[in-house]
C-alpha cells in the first residue's frame, strides 16, 4: 500500500515504521494518523512480523500534533482528530507484536504521547521530551494518559504543569524510556533489542503483551486470576509444548506460531 506521510519496511521479523514528514517535524496530523492505523490494522494480521521499530525521519521524532489543525475548525473536527489518534495509541497496544520507539531529537506532546504508549523506547542521549502544551494555552491531556502510566503521578505532573523539556537521561530515570545511548550506537542498541525479542514465538509475545495490558490496572487478586487463566491457557498451545519440550532436551525450539 502507497503511503503519502509514513513508511514501512519488513525485514527478518522486524517491522520498521518511519514517520516520513520531516517538513512538519512528523507531526502526527489526522491525514498521517489515518495511515497510521490503517497500516497497524495490518501488521495485527502478519505472521511473518514479530517486533515493530516506530521512529522519525529528519531531524525530529515527532513535534506532537499538527498545530495547524487545531485552530478554526468546529467541534465534531476537533473530535475526530482526538478520536483518531487515541484509537493509535490503544492499537499500540493491541498489536500482538512488541512496539519500540526509536527515538531522536525532539518528543513533544502527542510525539511524548507515542513514546509512553509504545512498550518499549530507546532514545538518543540528545533527546529531549516534553508536554508543553500548558505554554500555548492547549493542556496534554491526552498525552497525559500514557505519560502517568510511564512516570507516575508527580513525575507526569511536573511535566504537564510546567511544560518544561526533560532530557533523555532524564526520561531513563523517569521510566518513560528504557535506555539513553549516544547517537552513533541507536541503530544497534534497538536493532539488538529487536532481534532478542524476534528469538520468541510470535504466538507467545502476544499472550504475554495481551495479558500483561489486561492485569496492569487489576487489583492483586483479579490480576493473579487473569494470569493463572492465560498461563493455563497457554500451555495448551503447540510453541509451549515445543519450548518445554526443546528446553529438556537443550536445544533451539522450532517455533510454528501456533
Amino acid at each position: 500500500m502507497e503511503y503519502r506521510y509514513i513508511l514501512f519496511e519488513a525485514k527478518e521479523a522486524v517491522g520498521t515504521i518511519t514517520l516520513n514528514h520531516p517538513e512538519k517535524r512528523n507531526a502526527l496530523s489526522l491525514a498521517m494518523l489515518k495511515e497510521l492505523n490503517g497500516l497497524l490494522d495490518g501488521i495485527k494480521e502478519r505472521h511473518d512480523v514479530k517486533v515493530i521499530i516506530i521512529q522519525g525521519a529528519g531531524k525530529v521524532f515527532s513535534s506532537g500534533h499538527d498545530i495547524s489543525e487545531m485552530v478554526g475548525k468546529g467541534m465534531a473536527d476537533y473530535r475526530g482528530i482526538f478520536e483518531v489518534c487515541s484509537s493509535f495509541m490503544l492499537k499500540l497496544q493491541e498489536l500482538p507484536q512488541p512496539v519500540i520507539a526509536k527515538v531522536h531529537g525532539v518528543a513533544a506532546a502527542a510525539g511524548c504521547q507515542l513514546v509512553a504508549a509504545c512498550d518499549l523506547a530507546v532514545a538518543e542521549e540528545g533527546t529531549q521530551f516534553g508536554t508543553p502544551g500548558v505554554r500555548i494555552g492547549l493542556f496534554c491531556s491526552t498525552p497525559a494518559i500514557p505519560l502517568v502510566r510511564s512516570v507516575g503521578r508527580k513525575r507526569a505532573l511536573e511535566m504537564l504543569f510546567t511544560g518544561r523539556m526533560i532530557s533523555a537521561r532524564e526520561a531513563e530515570q523517569y521510566g518513560l524510556i528504557n535506555k539513553a545511548v549516544p547517537a552513533n550506537r541507536l541503530d544497534e542498541e534497538v536493532g539488538a533489542m529487536a532481534e532478542k525479542i524476534a528469538e520468541a514465538s510470535r504466538l507467545t509475545l502476544g499472550i504475554g503483551k495481551q495479558a500483561f495490558y489486561t492485569q496492569v490496572n487489576l487489583s492483586d487478586a483479579q490480576a493473579y486470576a487473569h494470569g493463572n487463566q492465560v498461563m493455563v491457557a497457554n500451555l495448551f498451545a503447540e510453541d509451549a509444548a515445543e519450548g518445554l519440550k526443546a528446553f529438556l532436551e537443550k536445544r533451539k525450539p522450532a517455533w510454528k506460531n501456533r
